[in-house]
């Protein structure tokens, strides 16, 4: 696998930062162990400006070139945090911490972005500055927002954003990215049921919040099938029941709780109000109480089209024409990236991790063979989109 040959010799370094980082997971935006092993290396690594603190434990470093650079630096994003998710991998490295691991490959995302500033730090091969951004809370939170809500992208001057997201199923070092939408939109609902409780051998003395959730669950389901034209794609999921406490008690409430995955903004909104329409006809049938909260989260990731092109160019650079998809497939996932393309044009690409457990699985581990491929990746970025001149 194509890699620059100084990063291809520092391999055993990012391995040995990423086994670190994975086995000392830290969820949301409460990632100070991690923002602090990050400036510990970005100062090892002599970069020219380290600011902390943003988004609570966000951490911008700022490289300067070799030369000036007119338009707006380029941004590199890593993420930091962790999921709620106890390990079962058995490695050497797993986690240390109970009830939460890297099971995103977050800790291989951020060994990446250090790789590539320790590199562009040492050679300075490009023009202007360049950010790199390490963020926490994408997993809940929104962390990407919060920064861009703080200023960030307009006090360092970013003109541009890229990030990185490892993808398992895909050949190892495999690239992919796309024009347009990438990622859903990603909504989240609650809906909380109040009825009458009561002896479960007289549920005609009861008013039943199970049989309404039930009801209400699989009228939700019949949006997609009958209510959003068949090519407009969209993902409505039940994750969540919790009623109950024992087997001779109706109980008087009931919660529900999901995620709503769109693209289209008018999509959206016909979701939003059909599920008010279904909860308040589905509680009037069956005599309850029902109230749903309905809340709008990271909306959908869309690629520049020409930012889109341009990485994926840089990443045939690296990895060969035959190991770079360009298409417009869509994923249903969601990133919080999202808030920052809003922004600034740019692209979100992925890079294959080859065979093993997929992302969320307590059984996931990152692929440490890739990571100076991504890092490569990087550096190749900033070098082409801030060429020295001359």
């Amino acid at each position: 696998m194509p890699v620059i040959n100084s990063i291809a010799g520092f391999a055993e370094d990012m391995k040995a930062w990423r086994r670190h980082l994975h086995a000392n997971p830290e969820l949301g935006f409460d990632c100070h162990d991690t923002a602090s092993f990050i400036v510990e290396r970005l100062r090892e690594f002599g970069v020219d400006e380290i600011h902390q603190g943003i988004a609570k434990t966000g951490v911008v470093a700022i490289i300067e070139g070799r030369g000036r650079h007119r338009g707006g630096i380029v941004g590199l994003r890593a993420d930091m945090d962790a999921l709620p998710i106890e390990e079962s991998t058995g490695a050497e490295h797993a986690s240390t911490r109970a009830g939460k691991m890297h099971a995103c490959g977050h800790d291989g995302h951020t060994t990446m972005l250090l790789g590539a500033a320790r590199h562009l730090a040492e050679t300075r091969n490009f023009s202007g500055k360049v950010a790199l951004i390490f963020q926490p809370a994408e997993e809940a939170g929104g962390g990407a927002n919060v920064m861009v809500q703080e200023g960030m992208l307009d006090s360092f001057g970013i003109g541009q954003v890229y990030a990185l997201h490892n993808a398992p199923g895909y050949p190892a070092g495999h690239f992919a990215t796309g024009p347009g939408p990438v990622l859903a939109g990603d909504d989240i609902f609650h809906i909380h049921i109040t009825g009458v409780g009561g002896h479960a051998a007289h549920p005609d003395e009861t008013r039943d919040p199970v049989m309404a959730a039930v009801g209400i669950a699989q009228a939700l389901q019949t949006i997609v099938s009958r209510n959003i034209y068949g090519r407009d794609e969209m993902v409505l999921s039940l994750t969540q029941i919790h009623t109950g406490s024992s087997d001779n008690i109706i109980p008087e409430k009931a919660y529900l709780n999901g995620t709503v995955r769109t693209f289209d903004p008018l999509v959206q909104d016909r979701v939003e109000a059909r599920m008010h329409e279904i909860v308040a006809g589905q509680a009037a049938a069956y005599g309850v109480e029902a109230v749903l909260d309905y809340a709008r989260g990271y909306p959908p990731t869309i690629n520049d089209p020409e930012k889109s092109a341009f990485a994926a160019e840089v990443a045939r650079s690296v990895a060969g024409e035959d190991n770079v998809t360009y298409r417009e497939d869509r994923s249903m996932g969601a990133e919080d990236f999202a808030f920052m393309l809003q922004e600034r044009p740019g692209a979100y690409m992925l890079i294959g991790q080859g065979e093993g457990a997929g992302l969320h699985q307590p059984g996931y581990d990152f692929n440490d063979e890739i990571a100076p491929v991504g890092a490569s990746y990087f550096v190749r970025l900033v070098e082409t989109a801030q060429p020295l001149e001359g």
